[in-house]
């Protein structure tokens, strides 16, 4: 037993040492080990207790036993004249510890308490690691790569590896095996095969770490990032305040002669990133993020938190992004869905909205205008309104508004709105060629009719879906 305890004191002090794991925890372990082993031996229904001895270097096993005038249960009682050969002045109800011999123990137990306490030393290096990495969620970290397996980035970390996932990757990027890599410590999941490190460079909230390192003024708190979106690899946009008036946010991120936001370029592999300026008011903080396109109007939607943004027709592409990128990343910065119209698009939904309005008996053509504005286009919605909702509106007091809700139910109920809209409406509003209306029958075969703009939006639209589609197919 002593060549056991032998191997057990070498564990004990070398997985201390080199593991930095408590002793207490180790300790533990042994003393769960030789348990196992002592009841593998002397039977599951024996009351028998473990204890390290720090003195004698080993670990003790104690049974327990009652003292009873008659035994009735002989794994757990023993008689009084028994128990005072060990303790002179026991009593009968007392429970009294026996020491139990450990030198017949097999050297088989003694290789399975190893066994446990390797797997006990095992869990709990686990478990110190997992706890070293959670406290490090959102810090940027450096290791090397290993290896890529099925597409996912095996990073050596040091005393563990750390897992990018296809979708934390920078597109096209080189990982190859002895390369240096940075990236966000995104998530610790704990796992039975032990912590898995999800690492990053893909997320905003590397973007935002990379400003928070390459600015001081970021680091100071002077200047702060209100949100960050990003297409990775391609375009990204961060929207940046000043908490100190003399303090330009955009220039504090850009550097002397663009150095800052240049190293960051450089780490991210050339992708091209706005830095926007951030604003209380939303329509003003909307019409940042979509830029460089030029915005006419905007018309909010607090309810359904959605805004239509006007611009240009010669603006609409730019507004839109290729493939709808820049109003993507615009929405995703602001918190807000967007939808972009040209002018000639809002003239459009106007006209049609007014003629189908006026189709009510007495509504003047400002009227039908002012109810376009306060979000409704059809007698439909109009039969749906409470009249008292459209006091306020201009042109209608309460009793105007409850003669045209009136008058729009009776229509539905009599099912005489006219629904079809007449082409002299919407014509005007086709394809102009020299400032001139392109007529049905002037349109040449392969032609669709809309503006060339809304063509080439429509395509760009249509191939990113396939795009995305054969990328799910392969993942």
């Amino acid at each position: 037993m002593s060549n056991m305890m032998n191997e057990l004191e070498k564990v004990l002090d070398q997985v201390g040492k080199d593991k930095g794991i408590d002793r207490e925890l180790l300790v533990t372990a042994i003393e769960e080990a030789m348990l196992t082993v002592a009841k593998r031996n002397y039977g599951p229904f024996r009351d028998i207790e473990a204890r390290y001895n720090d003195d004698l270097g080993e670990v003790e096993l104690f049974e327990f036993r009652n003292v009873v005038e008659k035994i009735e249960d002989k794994d757990k009682e023993i008689s009084l004249e028994d128990a005072k050969a060990y303790d002179e002045e026991v009593q009968v109800g007392d429970s009294i510890g026996i020491k139990l011999e450990t030198a017949h123990l097999s050297r088989i137990a003694a290789q399975t308490a190893k066994q446990v306490i390797v797997q006990k030393v095992r869990d709990a290096e686990r478990e110190l690691i997992f706890n070293e990495f959670q406290h490090r969620k959102g810090e940027v970290i450096m290791g090397l790569i290993r290896r890529v397996d099925r597409g996912a980035v095996i990073v050596d970390l040091g005393r563990t590896e750390g897992y990018m996932p296809i979708k934390e990757q920078i597109a096209e990027e080189p990982y190859n095996p002895g390369d240096r890599i940075q990236a966000y410590l995104n998530d610790v999941q704990l796992t039975p095969k032990g912590p898995r490190i999800i690492l990053s460079r893909a997320c905003p909230e590397y973007l935002i770490s990379l400003f928070h390192n390459e600015v001081p003024e970021i680091r100071e708190g002077l200047v702060e990032i209100k949100a960050a979106a990003r297409d990775p690899g391609v375009r990204a946009k961060i929207a940046v305040s000043s908490r100190d008036s003399d303090i330009d946010p955009i220039g504090a991120c850009v550097g002397v002669r663009g150095s800052r936001v240049q190293n960051i370029v450089q780490e991210l592999r050339g992708e091209r990133i706005d830095i926007v300026p951030w604003d209380e008011d939303v329509s003003r903080y909307v019409c940042n993020a979509l830029a460089p396109a030029e915005i006419q109007k905007v018309v909010i939607d607090d309810e359904a938190r959605l805004i239509e943004v006007i611009v240009a027709d010669d603006q609409l592409s730019l507004a839109i992004g290729k493939r709808g990128q820049n109003v993507r990343l615009a929405s995703q910065l602001t918190g807000w869905k967007l939808d972009i119209l040209s002018d000639t698009e809002m003239a459009r939904r106007l006209a049609v909205a007014k003629w189908k309005l006026m189709q009510i008996e007495d509504l003047s053509e400002t009227q039908a205008i002012a109810l376009y504005q306060s979000g409704i286009d059809t007698i439909y919605d109009l039969s749906e309104t409470e009249a008292s909702l459209l006091k306020d509106v201009p042109g209608f007091d309460e009793e105007k508004a409850a003669e045209m809700v009136e008058k729009a139910k009776q229509m539905v109920v009599e099912n005489t709105v006219m629904n079809e809209v007449p082409e002299a409406i919407t014509k005007p509003f086709e394809r102009h060629v020299k400032g001139k209306p392109v007529a049905k029958g002037d349109v040449k075969d392969g032609e669709s009719g809309m503006s060339s703009i809304e063509e080439k939006l429509r395509a760009e639209l249509a191939a990113h879906g396939k795009e995305k589609e054969n990328s799910g197919e392969k993942a």
